[in-house]
């Protein structure tokens, strides 16, 4: 960045020099032109008062040879008749200049009294100025003189400008050198120092930026510790039905059990095998569920109709706990993933059964409420304190740990619910007091 800083003052600075150059030059040099007109004209009528040429022409325009030259230096002074003929040149002779007549300058003074013109020569980079007045007796008397032209002016100037160049550039990679660091000191001691909220940025416009990347870095931290934590949970919750099978697998290699113990024992492996099942399941599904990116196949659907499939797939599951199941409702259409809300339905519905009071009732109610679809599921379980409601959607988090592994809960049910919540852009919330049941009401 602060070579970029460099570079760009050093283009600004050439770019200020070069069209200050051209746009002084041209001023100036307008200006030039302007006072070789003034100086001309001035000639002209001085040689005019002199009353030289009038009294050449009046003794006969033969006499005109006899003049001496007018002037010094590179004043060209010349004297055409009213045919255009050239009478008097004190540059050049006469007998080899042709008629003038078709000048313009020439042509301006027979009609106006005056006139001017400017002619270039490119092979010599000079301007020749041209100034022309009528005397009273019908002739033409015309001075000239050259200068050089712009362009001859700008290579001419084309040194001087190369230096002060070099001189600039040098000394904007120097301030900018200077600028760019004490410009970049307080966004270095801010990276330095981004945990730091009490630290304000030193420039307002850095403000929504900082905020921005604290709430980023905030984030990525969280994200970091919350996988941290996950792998952690994960390496625990295996461990636990890894450690039982092995245990149980050792007592039958050793023979230390007795043949009426082998079948209890082979209901415990296949039970952890189930838990451990379970477990990478949800793993997986959660995993599936934090990809953002995978395609989701959304349709239109009836939530009645497909909360009514997946009770009664659990009907079963409840009468073998002694839990009446029920659904009740109206028709309610969403646009949903169709796989992903039947997954939902059925972690809330084991979810009512595993943590559900004996001869207890899961209730699971569809309605539409200020034009929102809504699903309530609500159960007459043990409910959970106040004080950990807003922790039951977090990843292996448990109200009952011990009665949650014997029913063959995971503790991820309730976070795989909150994500496919999040994926539809709904709203959950859940109502519940300590041993009377809870309420999960999800609104789309």
């Amino acid at each position: 960045m602060k070579q970029k800083i460099n570079i760009r003052l050093s283009m600004i600075a050439l770019i200020a020099i070069v069209t200050t150059t051209i746009g002084i030059t041209l001023v100036y040099y307008n200006l030039f032109q302007g006072q070789v007109r003034r100086d001309l004209k001035q000639n002209a009528v001085l040689l005019v008062e002199t009353e030289i040429f009038q009294n050449a022409y009046a003794n006969g325009k033969e006499s005109a040879e006899n003049l001496e030259h007018l002037s010094e230096g590179n004043l060209r002074i010349t004297w055409i008749d009213a045919d255009g003929t050239v009478l008097y040149d004190n540059d050049t002779d006469i007998s080899g200049l042709s008629n003038h007549l078709n000048r313009p300058e020439i042509q301006m003074a027979f009609e106006k009294g005056e006139g001017e013109s400017t002619r270039r020569s490119d092979t010599m980079n000079m301007n020749t100025f041209y100034y022309a007045l009528l005397l009273n007796n019908g002739t033409v008397l015309r001075v000239s003189t050259q200068a050089r032209n712009i362009i001859s002016v700008l290579v001419t100037a084309l040194p001087v400008i190369a230096i002060i160049i070099v001189l600039v550039l040098l000394g904007c990679v120097l301030i900018g050198h200077f600028l760019t660091r004490q410009l970049m000191r307080p966004m270095e001691e801010m990276a330095e120092h981004l945990d730091d909220n009490n630290q304000i940025p030193a420039y307002k416009e850095l403000e929504p930026f900082v905020d921005k990347i604290r709430s980023q870095h905030e984030n990525i931290l969280a994200a970091a510790k919350s996988r941290q934590d996950f792998t952690a949970n994960v390496s625990h919750e295996l461990k636990t039905p890894i450690t039982a099978i092995s245990g149980y697998a050792e007592l039958i290699e050793n023979h230390l059990i007795d043949k009426e113990v082998e079948t209890h024992i082979a209901g415990q492996i296949r039970h952890n095998a189930d838990r451990l099942l379970s477990l990478v399941n949800d793993i997986i599904k959660l995993s599936e569920l934090d990809h953002k990116e995978i395609p989701r196949k959304f349709e239109q659907m009836d939530l009645l109709e497909v909360t009514r499939e997946c009770v009664n797939e659990y009907m079963p599951m409840a009468a073998q706990r002694n839990i009446t199941l029920t659904i009740s409702g109206i028709s309610a259409g969403i646009i949903a993933d169709r796989s992903l809300i039947r997954e939902m339905i059925d972690n809330l519905i084991q979810n009512g059964i595993r943590y559900n009071k004996e001869n207890g009732s899961l209730f699971l109610h569809v309605t539409i409420e200020d034009g929102h679809p809504m699903l309530s599921v609500k159960d007459t379980g043990i409910g959970i304190p106040a004080n950990q409601l807003d922790r039951v959607f977090e990843r292996f988090y448990r109200v009952d740990k011990s009665r949650s592994r014997e029913t063959g809960g995971t503790g991820l049910g309730l976070a795989i619910v909150k994500h496919i919540v999040e994926i539809h852009s709904a709203e959950v919330s859940i109502e519940s007091v300590v041993d009377q049941g809870s309420n999960i009401i999800i609104r789309f």
